[in-house]
């Protein structure tokens, strides 16, 4: 029986910083993104939206053309969780009107949550075969302004209907692993955002890759000439080369860069998505690689501290039928373009302190939006509507 990737889709934010405006504003050489991070922009939210509108939206966009029947499952992975107890794909499944026969949970390991929730998915379906798993995998990477980290800041998410006999990818069953107590990378409670040890997160990506090849490996995984094309977690898009050229050296084996070049296409505009990159990364590779029917693809994943795994999929025959590459298109096309001084204005604005109340104008574009805080409680809705929840109203521009 195959189990993997009925359907897949992603979503990213209203608004787009170009890294040349960055640059510029900062007296930075704008090369040194181009060519040493390999970006070129990244998306950044409105006030309204956030990891959850970014996940029901893509999530919407696969729902409307695969369906809800057999929908038992709703996991969502991320870092950007917006409440310490309930998941937010509870606020998704409401969004979505999903049935209340709905299983709904959080998945949490840094980027690496997003194969977490897949691996979750695939061993429910592997139980019961009639039914199909709702994975949504939502992010937005947010550092500090001056850092290293602001030029790889980004939003995004991908949604995926995992289920028997899928129309995309067939996730094999081997997969390398690899954990450890790592300090790379990490955010505590009360800041908004990360702390992060540049150049020992780049070592452990690059260690936790050749440990979980050689876990793959060691557990019967396919040699790396029989793997055609690969995909690997892309926290800025220079960063998923240096991983294939690790493996490389590692193994030993002339592996053409040409393999993973492909998957390599968002990443530039949309910037880091955390939980979703991989998948963007995925999405990328069969928007614009053709004839891919057959191939084996071979999937990176990494979560900062620090968790890697590794594990292969098989794209299935008449998969093109399936694929919406005119929807990224549209999403990168489509955000506004922020000025140096709207940006960090809107930066700035993205720190709510300890506020219980407050509301937001609409923005977005999406289908859904972040009405705001009622005592302390998240409202959403969707974005075309206004919205009445109890006593307090809320209607664009208040």
């Amino acid at each position: 029986m195959k189990l993997g990737i009925v359907d897949m889709e992603l979503a990213s934010a209203n608004y787009v910083v170009r890294l040349d405006t960055l640059a510029k504003a900062t007296g930075v050489d704008p090369n040194k993104y181009r060519f040493g991070l390999r970006q070129e922009a990244f998306s950044i939210p409105a006030l309204d939206e956030d990891a959850v509108t970014l996940g029901a939206t893509a999530a919407a966009r696969v729902l409307e053309r695969a369906g809800q029947e057999g929908i038992r499952t709703l996991i969502f992975a991320t870092e950007s969780g917006v409440d310490q107890s309930k998941s937010a794909g509870m606020f998704v499944h409401s969004l979505l009107g999903l049935s209340t026969a709905v299983r709904v949970i959080e998945t949490k390991q840094a980027c690496y949550a997003g194969t977490a929730a897949l691996q979750l998915a695939l061993g429910l379906v592997s139980r019961n075969p009639s039914e199909r798993v709702l994975v949504v995998a939502s992010d937005i990477a947010r550092y500090a302004v001056a850092s290293a980290g602001e030029p790889t800041q980004g939003a995004g998410a991908v949604a995926m209907i995992i289920g028997a006999d899928p129309a995309l990818l067939e996730i094999e069953p081997v997969s390398g692993i690899w954990s450890a107590h790592i300090d790379d990378f990490w955010r505590p409670n009360d800041l908004s955002t990360p702390l992060v040890d540049g150049e020992r997160s780049m070592d452990a990506y690059l260690g936790a890759f050749t440990g979980a090849w050689e876990d793959y490996r060691a557990r019967g995984g396919f040699e790396l000439a029989e793997i055609d094309f690969f995909v690997h977690h892309q926290p800025f898009t220079k960063m998923a080369i240096k991983g294939h050229r690790r493996l490389v050296e590692h193994t030993g084996k002339n592996v053409e860069e040409s393999r993973v070049e492909p998957s390599l296409n968002y990443t530039p505009y949309l910037g880091n998505c955390y939980t979703a990159s991989l998948y963007i990364g995925l999405l990328s590779l069969l928007h614009f690689k053709r004839e891919l029917s057959g191939k084996r693809i071979g999937c990176y994943s990494y979560g900062s501290g620090a968790e890697g795994e590794f594990f292969t999929g098989v794209v299935q025959p008449g998969y093109e039928r399936f694929l919406h590459p005119n929807i990224a298109a549209q999403e990168i096309a489509g955000r506004t373009e922020l000025s140096f001084e709207e940006y960090r204005d809107l930066h700035v604005a993205h720190e709510r302190g300890s506020a219980v109340n407050y509301s937001n104008s609409r923005k977005t574009r999406a289908p859904y939006r972040f009405v705001g805080l009622c005592d302390g409680a998240r409202v959403y809705a969707d974005s075309t509507l206004p919205i009445v929840t109890g006593t307090w109203n809320v209607h664009e521009g208040h």
